[in-house]
């Protein structure tokens, strides 16, 4: 029986990680994220390195495998994938999903 993603996107940063999905939309929003979660947003800019160090895995909307995410994800060895269209839709916040860096895929 296999199980079908919730969302799929570009594998940027190899590995399997499982943890509550966080949604941030902006960096107001950090203070709810903590160690072990899967930060789900849109986008990262150098603003968001510091949630890198606390979190599981990484999953965003948009970019690829020379994204910001995608390059830090891979510097702290956690998995990422990007451009996964409706990610912050379809994640709902602290459902616990596992993120397959290497396949490109959320799975619940």
């Amino acid at each position: 029986m296999t199980t079908e993603p919730i969302v799929a996107g570009v594998p940027c940063s190899p590995g399997r990680a499982r943890g509550p999905a966080r949604t941030l939309r902006s960096p107001d929003e950090f203070h709810r994220f903590q160690r072990g979660d899967v930060l789900v947003c849109r986008t990262t800019d150098p603003a968001w390195t510091p949630l890198f160090r606390l979190a599981a895995a990484v999953v965003t909307e948009t970019g690829g495998v020379l994204s910001h995410a995608a390059i830090v994800a891979r510097e702290f060895g956690i998995p990422a994938v990007a451009g996964a269209r409706d990610a912050t839709v379809k994640l709902a916040d602290g459902v616990v999903v596992t993120v397959d860096g290497t396949a490109g895929e959320v799975l619940p």
